[in-house]
C-alpha cells in the first residue's frame, strides 16, 4: 500500500514537472524592443488583438524608453478601432497623447479623440451620456484650436451629434407621454422647438440614425 502510494506521487510529481517545463518553455521574457515590436505586428496581422495587447505590456515594461512605443500605441489604437474595441483604442490614444503630444500634434490627437467617439453612435440610443459628452468635446476643442485644419470635419460631427440628440429627446418625449408623465414630455418638447436643426429636411425623416452615423 505504501509503495503505491509512493508510486503515485512519484507520477504527479513527474506530471506536475513537465507542465512546469512547458509554461517555462513558454514564457518570454528579456528580448529587445524590435522583438515585441515585431510580435505586435505579427499578432496584428492575424486578428490576436489579446496577444497583440500581451506584446505591448512586455515592450512597454522591458523598454520604457524604446521609440518603437510610438508607433506601437498607434498601431494598436487603430486596429482596436477597426475592431470596434473603443475602451481598448482610447486607452491606447490617451497614452500616446499622454507620452507623445507636443504642440504641434496635439490638434490632430485631439481630434482623433473626437472622431473616435463620434465612431461609437452606430448604436446612438444606448449610450445618452458619451453623446452629451462627445458634443461637449467637440465644442472644447472648437474653442481650443478655433483655426484648426480639422474643424470643418468637427462641424460635421457636431451637426450629427446634434441631430442625433434631437431624435433622442423625441423618443424621450414620447416615452413620457406614453407613462403619462406630461410635465417631463413638455420640457423635453421645449428643448426639441428650440433646436435650429428641428425643421432641417433630414431631421424628418425617419431613417434619420442611417443617414447620420459614421
Amino acid at each position: 500500500m505504501i509503495l503505491r502510494y509512493f508510486a503515485a506521487a512519484a507520477v504527479a510529481l513527474l506530471l506536475l514537472g513537465g507542465c512546469a517545463s512547458k509554461n517555462q518553455r513558454t514564457e518570454v521574457y528579456n528580448k529587445p524592443d524590435t522583438y515585441w515590436y515585431q510580435e505586435i505586428l505579427k499578432k496584428v496581422a492575424a486578428g490576436n488583438l489579446d496577444k497583440a495587447d500581451d506584446a505591448y505590456t512586455s515592450l512597454a515594461s522591458e523598454h520604457v524608453a524604446s521609440p518603437l512605443l510610438k508607433e506601437a500605441l498607434m498601431i494598436l489604437y487603430r486596429a482596436h478601432l477597426e475592431e470596434d474595441e473603443y475602451l481598448m483604442a482610447d486607452f491606447y490614444l490617451d497614452n500616446y497623447i499622454k507620452r507623445f503630444a507636443t504642440g504641434r500634434n496635439i490638434e490632430y490627437l485631439k481630434f482623433l479623440k473626437i472622431k473616435s467617439h463620434f465612431a461609437q453612435f452606430r448604436h446612438p440610443k444606448r449610450n445618452q451620456k458619451l453623446l452629451l459628452d462627445t458634443i461637449a468635446e467637440a465644442n472644447r476643442y472648437k474653442e481650443k484650436f478655433p483655426d484648426s485644419l480639422y474643424n470643418p470635419m468637427v462641424d460635421t460631427i457636431l451637426t450629427k451629434l446634434y441631430l442625433t440628440e434631437l431624435i433622442l429627446d423625441r423618443d424621450i418625449v414620447s416615452l413620457y407621454k406614453r407613462l403619462g408623465k406630461k410635465r417631463a414630455a413638455e420640457i423635453y418638447q421645449k428643448k426639441i422647438d428650440s433646436s435650429w436643426l428641428k425643421n432641417t429636411p433630414i431631421a424628418t425623416k425617419s431613417t434619420i440614425f442611417q443617414k447620420i452615423l459614421p
